[in-house]
């Protein structure tokens, strides 16, 4: 009989339900932020908003869960009723999320009142399931009593969810986002959760309603007022944990690439170490003296702190290996998953060690397992809410990442105060406090001793061993959003500004011309615009263009970083016409995509410079739903230019692309800008009305004397007439439409583009697809009008600047 009770046989598939939910957790997770950031916006306040009401749902339902009445139900039952819904709620926010955005678009604001309905809307999309998943451990604890083995199988049933969540992180991010989209995702999700539901139903029907359990082999532990200190210390580490989780992202982030695949990494070595360190905490935990192995942890993860910031700035930069020797992108991840194992892994084991030791430190025998595991849960949970926001909203922009790392190393040693001078008064034990003291002050000079991110590693991230040796960084700053570093080559004096481990402008001639294309075809060729949205500041070179044309009354710039525009300023200003101190500019600080689907304003040109498309979220920006958003805030006979790079990219990705661009602007024609004669970049210009250009009117109004400082500019990169400006011109839908025929399309569902991005970032042909397109090219078909003197001398042109194609 004491077999058919032993809860030990069962175990394995207790392990294995809970694993399950947890795969389905991290699999809504992913999903979720991505379909609510098109519509709130990728800004630090709303990864804060969606962060805090993700894990807020935890707390809630860790807390709600135990106050119900513990007898009435089976646990497994409970456990089995709480997957169900998970699912329900997973399956409606699949299609609610969409229907809430639009209604929020409908009425959003700026300032504290946006703020408030963003978090609104994350609630009411997000606080149903996660409630119901706050709940699960709780529930599932209830069915084994407190008793030492049994606190064991706590920490274990956690560390089993966690793993679960590190399958449900890595399938979802190489495999259901990458191949489908986020409805199959979603799909996988609510079946597992469906499937662990029927199976726990089933288990709850064939066991009792409260596991067999040992005798309890020592004296109950201190009274409930003794609970707080580990609560306190728990709240303390899951703070912590948090906060050195958004620290170290975004720095790794940085060297690895920021891909989407690099977050899917970073997030999944994270979940190990919790895993990992929660599974050794509950097998050891009869061993141990769960009080003060809890804050001996907390000690301990000082050190662990101190490594990752040590690994982060002073050896993983350095270490000897190119990332862009291989082009095979399997190669690429499995160094990136080492050198995130190497940095992050020993902090991560410890704090998951902290959570079965907390349990273990306030169990005692009667008291209500749920209840138990609930407090310490909603305990840790909470603190981690605080510790994301502070870090990102406050902390980093206020102090940066160095002293917030310090200030996360001494905040977890202060942290062991709470359980282990209790002890230390006690036991008036002397050693234990000289002990304690001396791991106090050993801390602080951990602290003292972090050292702040490179700046090369600001600038140049992935790529910093190659460009280390030819440049010199002038200038760094942590922004809320972005990392920017100010960068000179050496052989040349050039200058360029680098945003989040990449090289973003430059005033090197090749970039110069793309960066004024940008802004001169537009209004170039719109009749007489007078207004401008400018998407991304950068070196303020695009922007600055409009500066130069009459006619143009208001240019207002939207960028998501308040740090970029006055330090590009610093740098740029003569390449900027100081276009953020023109009294006709417009400064918008906001989530580009946030800002142009809330703001009610028309344009006569939108010109687009965002981040490189491989940058998680940033595919957002080129997705045929904003396309189309676009198109409705231009105003008849609008213009809209998209700086498109073909360098670390592949021609699946810019087939993708174009494929999208066209399906939004089937008149839009695209133009192209070479680096020493070898395709480089590109300008998509689209309009919702078929293109002509009279060259004659161009060169003419070009000539005339209220156009002399837009012909100033186009000098200085090198153009001289309407003729050299339009002779990039690399084709339209009428011939390249051949070229991207089963293209697959950018939508917001799956963002796709940001997948076939990341796994193209090797690639190293970015001349061979300008080729490609070239072969597609029909000069017989092309948007130009005017003399025939001139039609003729632009297809000379032409063909000279694409090598005779």
């Amino acid at each position: 009989m004491a077999n058919h009770k032993d809860p030990a046989r069962f175990l394995p598939l207790l392990l294995l339900l809970f694993a399950g939910s947890g795969f389905s957790a991290l699999v809504y997770e992913i999903v979720w932020y991505q379909l609510l950031q098109l519509a709130i916006g990728s800004t630090a306040v709303s990864l804060g908003i969606l962060l805090a009401t993700f894990m807020g749902g935890l707390c809630l339902g860790s807390i709600g869960l135990p106050q119900l009445p513990s007898a009435r139900r089976h646990p497994l039952r409970t456990y089995g009723f709480l997957e169900a819904g998970i699912a329900i709620f997973g399956l409606l926010a699949l299609f609610e999320i969409p229907l809430i955005s639009r209604v929020y678009i409908a009425g959003a604001e700026h300032g504290l009142p946006g703020m408030l309905l963003r978090g609104l809307v994350a609630a009411v999309c997000m606080l149903p399931p996660t409630i119901l998943m706050g709940a699960s451990l709780p529930a599932i604890v209830r069915w084994i009593e407190s008793t030492p083995r049994g606190v064991s199988w706590w920490g274990l049933l956690y560390s089993g969810n966690i793993a679960g969540a590190v399958l449900g992180c890595v399938v979802a991010g190489f495999y259901l986002l990458r191949i489908y989209n986020t409805a199959t995702a979603t799909y996988t999700a609510v079946a597992v959760n469906l499937i662990v539901a029927a199976v726990s139903l089933a288990l709850a029907s064939r066991t009792p309603e409260r596991s067999g359990a040992e005798p309890v082999s020592e004296p109950p532990q201190a009274g409930e007022l003794s609970r707080w200190p580990v609560h306190v210390t728990i709240a303390l580490s899951g703070a912590c944990a948090l906060g050195a989780e958004v620290v170290w992202t975004r720095l790794m982030g940085m060297l690895l690439g920021n891909t989407v695949y690099v977050f899917s990494i970073i997030l999944a070595v994270f979940l190990i170490g919790l895993a990992l360190g929660s599974g050794a905490a509950s097998v050891l935990l009869p061993r141990l003296r769960p009080r003060l192995a809890l804050g001996w942890c907390q000690i301990l993860l000082a050190l662990g702190i101190a490594w990752t910031a040590y690994m982060i700035a002073d050896s993983l930069p350095y270490w000897p290996i190119d990332p862009l020797q291989s082009r095979s992108p399997w190669h690429m991840f499995q160094l990136d998953l080492v050198r995130c194992l190497w940095a992050i892994l020993p902090p991560t084991i410890l704090w998951g060690a902290s959570m079965p030791l907390a349990c273990a430190a306030v169990a005692s025998r009667g008291r209500d397992s749920g209840r138990t595991v609930g407090g310490v849960y909603a305990a840790n949970t909470f603190g981690a809410i605080v510790g994301a926001l502070v870090m990102s909203l406050v902390l980093v922009p206020w102090i940066g990442t160095q002293n917030s790392q310090r200030l996360l190393l001494i905040v977890s040693a202060l942290s062991a105060l709470f359980v282990l001078i209790p002890h230390a008064r006690s036991s008036r034990s002397m050693p234990a406090a000289a002990a304690l003291a001396v791991s106090l002050i050993a801390a602080a000079l951990l602290a003292w001793r972090v050292d702040p991110v490179p700046g090369a590693l600001i600038a140049y991230g992935r790529q910093i061993i190659g460009f280390t040796p030819v440049s010199e960084i002038l200038f760094t700053a942590e922004g809320r959003n972005s990392s920017v570093a100010i960068g000179r080559y050496y052989h040349d004096g050039a200058l360029e500004i680098d945003v989040n481990g990449h090289v973003e402008a430059t005033n090197e001639p090749f970039d110069m011309k793309l960066q004024r294309m940008v802004g001169h075809l537009p209004a170039m060729l719109h009749p007489n615009p007078k207004s401008v949205l400018g998407i991304g500041f950068g070196a303020g070179v695009s922007a600055g263009t409009f500066t130069r044309y009459p006619g143009i009354q208001k240019i207002t710039i939207c960028e998501i970083e308040p740090r970029i525009p006055p330090i590009s300023t610093q740098y740029f200003a003569r390449e900027n016409y100081e276009v953020f101190h023109n009294p006709r500019t417009h400064m918008v600080y906001d989530d580009a995509r946030h800002y142009l689907l809330t703001t009610t304003e028309k344009f006569d040109i939108i010109a687009s410079d965002p981040l490189d498309v491989f940058v998680k979220g940033t595919a957002a920006l080129y997705s045929k739903e904003y396309f189309d958003a676009v198109k409705q805030h231009l105003n008849p006979g609008g213009m809209f230019t998209l700086y498109v790079p073909l360098y670390e990219s592949d021609t699946r990705t810019v087939q993708s692309e174009l494929a999208t661009f066209f399906e939004a602007f089937p008149y839009a024609t695209i133009w192209a800008n070479t680096r020493d004669g070898q395709g480089y970049d590109m300008v998509f210009l689209g309009q919702a009305e078929p293109l002509k250009i009279d060259l004659d009117e161009i060169e003419q109004r070009l000539k005339g004397p209220s156009y002399a400082p837009v012909a100033g500019s186009l000098r200085d990169i090198g153009i001289s007439s309407a003729i050299n400006l339009l002779s990039v011109y690399t084709g339209q839908k009428a011939d390249l439409g051949r070229w991207v025929k089963g293209a697959e399309i950018n939508r917001d569902r799956d963002l796709r583009l940001q997948y076939l991005a990341g796994w193209g970032i090797n690639s190293r042909m970015q001349d061979t697809i300008y080729r490609q397109m070239l072969t597609y090219r029909d000069l017989s078909i092309t948007p130009f009008t005017g003399s025939g003197p001139s039609v003729q001398s632009l297809r000379a042109a032409i063909a000279s600047a694409s090598g005779g194609q």
